[in-house]
């Protein structure tokens, strides 16, 4: 365990002022960073975790902002804003640059080693800067098997790794073929894990409030998750070269 410091980000994005949570490791070296995306919902504590787990790996991470700071726990109205972002990649890329801009612009930030990590909304974000041709080292996603406008995702420049629960139906076999087709198709180094039993946002631990069907968390996967995550930045943006 290594002693970390945490601050909060604000800046412009999609029309909104968005508010990330900023994690560094020990030390004032540069480091390998991580661009890390959540689900439709929004910035969470999970996230924020998540950020702080890979600043004490070495890692700068910064849990990048959907929605201005707000957290949308009611599905409806999550939808309402998700629905039309995830149908339009320019606005995706624009949120996606915007954090990224943040992120390069940090001092322990080594600008030429950055993967990008994200969940649902916040993992298609990933892969729109993939397909906008952003140099980054990997791409990382669980329940964001998105596919892109035609060959786009030849743009890709770095390996992609995808995980779906088995059991997920907002990300059903027929969108998980059309992904991997679009990858193979591509020509990208990609690969999916798919888990099996798990619903959609299974990696998520549960929260207080009403959520679609289909959704469910499975600790053993997410765990699981994550180590294949961890596994995934080890392989393509090792803390030391």
């Amino acid at each position: 365990m290594t002693t970390i410091t945490t601050r909060t980000v604000e800046y412009p994005a999609d029309g909104l002022t968005m508010i990330g949570h900023l994690a560094l490791p020990a030390g004032v070296d540069r480091r390998p960073a991580v661009l890390l995306g959540p689900e439709g919902t929004g910035l969470s504590d999970v996230e924020r975790r998540r950020a702080d787990a890979l600043a004490e790996l070495g890692y700068v991470a910064l849990a990048f902002d959907l929605h201005g700071g707000r957290y949308l726990g009611e599905p409806e109205e999550m939808l309402a804003r998700c629905m039309p972002l995830l149908a339009d990649p320019d606005r995706m890329r624009g949120i996606g640059h915007a954090a990224l801009d943040v992120l390069r612009a940090e001092p322990r930030t080594d600008p030429d080693r950055i993967a990008a990590i994200g969940y649902g909304t916040g993992g298609a974000v990933g892969l729109e800067l993939g397909r906008d041709g952003v140099n980054l080292r990997a791409i990382g996603t669980v329940n964001a098997l998105t596919t892109g406008r035609p060959g786009e995702a030849a743009r890709i420049r770095c390996p992609v790794w995808a995980g779906v629960g088995s059991e997920d139906p907002i990300m059903p076999p027929a969108q998980r073929d059309a992904f991997t087709a679009e990858m193979q198709a591509a020509g990208v180094d990609w690969r999916l894990v798919v888990y099996g039993g798990a619903l959609h946002a299974f990696h998520h631990p549960p929260v207080d409030h009403t959520v679609r069907p289909g959704i469910g968390y499975h600790p053993q996967h997410a765990q699981r998750a994550w180590h294949d995550v961890i596994d995934l930045l080890a392989e393509c943006l090792p803390v030391t070269e």
